[in-house]
């Protein structure tokens, strides 16, 4: 068992250390907060990830509309300046 690079030994040695300083009767409430602020911390940031994937779905997506737009304005004829000044004068 590996734990932020922390063996076994070390866990054990840790807990035997956090048991003396702070004594039996603190010891399950410091980890219950602990355990809290890990898994707030755990929300927090897959709430992130899900933020910048969906970020990025919808920079794609735009990108790709913007690359099919850019082909059918090219294909639709544009009305010269010249056809517009013939129009206005004819009128």
């Amino acid at each position: 068992m590996n734990i932020f690079g922390i063996g076994l030994p070390e866990m054990a040695l840790i807990f035997v250390v956090a048991l003396l300083i702070f004594g039996p009767k603190k010891l399950p409430e410091i980890g219950r907060s602990l355990g809290k602020a890990l898994r707030s911390f755990q929300e927090a940031s897959n709430e992130f990830q899900k933020e910048i994937k969906r970020e990025a779905e919808q920079t794609e997506t735009s990108v790709k509309m913007q690359a099919q737009l850019e082909p059918e304005a090219k294909k639709t004829p544009q009305p010269s300046s010249e056809t517009e000044t013939e129009k206005a004068s004819e009128s």
